[in-house]
């Protein structure tokens, strides 16, 4: 371990990233009323009896004269769908306020909207510390909503997330082995492609009654959503995002869902499908029985897993996408 004389500044700051903070920002006004403001990551608590709370600055920062004499401040703890405004504060020369509509506070300092939680201080003390002038103030006045927090950690965003208890908490509840997740066994409950298995066919047994009233196979419910995504498409674009399902969908398999009256197919060659009204229709009470399966699981998980489980279902389809093409996107011309 490196003495302090010897830390490499670059270094010593990646070290620190490892420590996941909430992102902030901390606004005042100026002697002229000017709102001034900045993203802060370096927000704490001091005290709750009485409730104080500290944040840092630089010395070489351009508004460290504003709040060295400022008698109040506010502290925003950005939640998890500001990070664009967070971005915002954290660059000079440009109006960061331009746009956004602040609530009304005693001390009149800018209060932002949409915040995790956000607390209006007066200044109690200043410290020095190294290269960063340390203030404390006093809360007084503060609210809070359930919006998850952003987070920062090694040197990006990040949302928050409960961890699990599955695997060591609740083993007669699921059916899960305590010693599963340790194991010798080369297939364990705690393997990434189990628990992706598990959790799509439980979600989809919740909205399966759905499907059977509609007499629709699971790869026929695949092909609907497909298409209700964008249409129309031809037989090879149907089978290419089809193939990864192990569902396949041939031109015969796709003509048979047109005598069903599923799809209609276009073009000289009848080699374009999109959905018929009547697929149309069916495809629509199907999503709505998953929707509502969705909106409950999100009451039983809450907001901050939901959000956390979002993103990171986003990074992991990034990582192992095949190369499909993006139905999204709006096609080339």
């Amino acid at each position: 371990m490196a003495n302090p004389s010897e830390f490499d500044p670059k270094d010593f700051r990646n070290a620190l990233s490892m420590f996941a903070t909430g992102v902030t920002i901390v606004t005042t006004r100026a002697e002229d009323g000017a709102a001034v403001g900045m993203t802060a990551n370096s927000f704490n608590s001091v005290s709750l009896q009485p409730p104080m709370v500290l944040w840092s600055l630089a010395k070489n920062a351009r508004s460290l004269p504003v709040f060295a004499n400022a008698p109040f401040w506010n502290v925003h703890i950005l939640s998890n769908d500001q990070d664009a405004l967070s971005n915002r504060f954290a660059r000079a020369g440009e109006d960061k306020f331009a746009g956004l509509e602040l609530d009304e506070c005693p001390s009149n300092m800018p209060l932002i909207r949409g915040c995790s939680a956000r607390f209006q201080c007066r200044t109690a003390f200043q410290y020095e510390g190294g290269d960063h002038i340390i203030f404390v103030g006093e809360v007084i006045g503060y609210d809070r909503t359930d919006t998850p927090p952003l987070l920062y950690v090694t040197g990006q965003y990040a949302v928050a997330a409960h961890k699990s208890g599955l695997i060591a908490t609740a083993p007669a509840e699921t059916g899960v082995r305590p010693e599963a997740a340790s194991g010798p066994d080369p297939y364990s409950e705690d393997m990434l492609g189990y628990l992706l298995g598990r959790a799509h066919y439980q979600f989809m047994a919740r909205f399966r009654p759905a499907l059977k009233r509609l007499h629709i196979s699971d790869a026929e419910f695949f092909l609907l959503s497909l298409l209700s995504v964008r249409q129309p498409l031809s037989a090879a674009d149907v089978a290419s995002h089809m193939a990864y399902t192990g569902c396949e969908f041939d031109l015969p398999a796709l003509q048979a869902a047109c005598a069903r009256d599923l799809l209609v197919s276009h073009g000289e060659s009848q080699d374009m499908f999109s959905l018929s009204p009547a697929g149309t229709e069916t495809i629509l009470h199907i999503l709505a029985a998953a929707k509502a399966v969705e909106a409950d699981l999100i009451g039983n998980m809450g907001q901050l897993q939901s959000i956390a489980l979002r993103n990171l279902l986003k990074t992991m389809l990034t990582a192992s996408d095949p190369g499909l093409p993006k139905l999204w996107t709006a096609p080339a011309p």
